[in-house]
């Protein structure tokens, strides 16, 4: 069954999120490293991890496979979710593909690379109601992407 994963810490579209599980009754993975409030619903599961760098983004990793989806907006998760199979996407309806990643990633290091020099950089745009609708139409997609997915991956070897 396809899951869905949410790098939850400031992320903005948890209630979408949720609103796309309960139309395709996917179970839903809400991982953070602070308790947060979620529904209590059977398919909603809140997953506190330590405290620490990263230990979130480990925890996804470590689970997420061909045919789950990822939300995050977190780069290095969103290539390590894609090396495992799965389908990733931003808050913002940004979607990451194995075509798209290098980009990303050159970016993010050419960022913190200006930031070690002292550059202000201008940080991400705000977040307005277009992202959250893209958002929507995107994590739609990327269910389909991730359900046809999971039918076309071979079976184990023995």
């Amino acid at each position: 069954m396809t899951t869905l994963f949410i790098d939850a810490d400031a992320c903005p579209v948890k209630e979408e999120a949720y609103k796309v599980a309960r139309r395709y009754a996917l179970p839903v993975k809400v991982v953070a490293n602070a308790f947060l409030m979620v529904p209590n619903e059977p398919l909603i599961e809140r997953v506190i991890v330590d405290a620490g760098p990263d230990i979130a983004d480990d925890w996804i990793a470590e689970r997420a496979a061909v045919g789950d989806v990822v939300v995050t907006n977190d780069i290095p998760l969103a290539d390590r979710s894609l090396k495992a199979g799965a389908q990733v996407l931003s808050p913002s309806g940004r979607v990451f593909t194995p075509d798209s990643i290098g980009s990303a990633l050159a970016g993010r290091a050419i960022g913190e690379h200006l930031r070690s020099l002292g550059e202000i950089t201008s940080g991400p745009k705000p977040f307005g109601p277009a992202d959250r609708s893209r958002f929507l139409q995107e994590l739609d997609a990327a269910v389909h992407r991730a359900k046809k997915a999971k039918l076309l991956k071979p079976p184990p070897r023995p």
